[in-house]
């Protein structure tokens, strides 16, 4: 089955009905999206995107169009803006599932959101496959779209400017990467787990890995409470979800490393699963800004307090 008829296969039989975040389930909706990556990291970064899309609608009092499968493309490169007035004109990077999604929720101009109607529009938007060159996540087809005179109509413009940005649900939805990753590393521990290797230094990486994936299980958990207990505190949640992302890549490269040192070269070149496995788990944590965020994070927990 390809990804896009396993997408559509669960968008059809409701599987991507996740509980909205804030909503008093929040928990479940991370521990769904950690089942998809725990499943397959490729499938999972799909339904992220689209089921962050579906949150979004849903902030904005909007509802989905029934059937149509959502990416959301808000990736910003500087000095490489899309233009948006009556129309988009430009580039846009990183745009997953390209050619396969229907829509796409779309920064532009001032991170004004707008909903596009890919289908619709398909002979104004060319997509250049050609930058992506990883093997990890070729199936995703994330690309460069690039938007020549493609209208915009004043109902497809979500909200107001900057408003994507500036809502809680913000740092909410930026849980959602966290909880894939936190997927694809009990994937390697599930595969850890599965082998036959008894010596001691084995053993001793595999219980420091089986350590991260309680933990990882955990964080998804406590984060996805405190939310639904204040789910309009926007400091708040920005804070929770640099700080989760931040835990969950550490320990998400603390499995990674030690999963490579325990069982060597063998299964990221000779078992499939595991070598695809690895290498979007390590690709995909990138996603977290690293110093960046961590600065943020450390300035946050010491501001004065009101």
């Amino acid at each position: 089955m390809t990804l896009e008829s396993r997408l559509r296969e669960l968008l059809h039989s409701g599987a991507l009905d996740l509980p909205l975040p804030g909503g008093g389930e929040t928990a479940l909706r991370h521990q769904r999206l950690a089942a998809f990556g725990r499943e397959d990291l490729t499938l999972a970064r799909m339904v992220e995107a689209h089921t962050d899309a579906v949150a979004i609608l849903a902030e904005a009092g909007r509802v989905p169009v029934p059937g149509a499968l959502y990416g959301v493309w808000a990736s910003e490169i500087p000095n490489q803006p899309l233009h948006l007035n009556a129309r988009l004109n430009g580039s846009k990077s990183f745009c997953t599932g390209a050619g396969l999604v229907d829509r796409a929720l779309v920064t532009a101009g001032e991170s004004q959101l707008v909903d596009v109607d890919l289908r619709v529009h398909a002979g104004l938007i060319r997509y250049d496959f050609s930058a992506w060159i990883a093997a990890a996540f070729c199936e995703t087809h994330t690309a460069n779209a690039c938007f020549d005179n493609t209208p915009v109509a004043e109902y497809e413009r979500i909200n107001g400017p900057r408003w994507y940005l500036e809502r809680p649900g913000f740092w909410h939805g930026a849980c959602g990467p966290a909880a894939c990753w936190a997927g694809g590393a009990l994937g390697l521990i599930d595969y850890a787990l599965r082998q036959s290797r008894q010596d001691a230094h084995t053993m001793a990486h595999l219980g420091a890995i089986a350590a991260d994936g309680w933990g990882l299980e955990a964080w998804l958990q406590a984060a996805g409470s405190e939310i639904d207990a204040a789910p309009m505190n926007s400091q708040a949640a920005m804070t929770r979800a640099l700080t989760l992302r931040h835990l969950v890549e550490s320990a998400c490269r603390d499995v990674l490393d030690r999963f490579a040192r325990a069982y060597g070269p063998r299964p990221l070149a000779l078992d499939a699963d595991a070598s695809r496995r690895y290498q979007e788990l390590d690709l995909y944590i990138r996603q977290c800004h690293g110093e960046r965020d961590l600065e943020v994070l450390g300035r946050a927990y010491t501001a004065p307090r009101s």
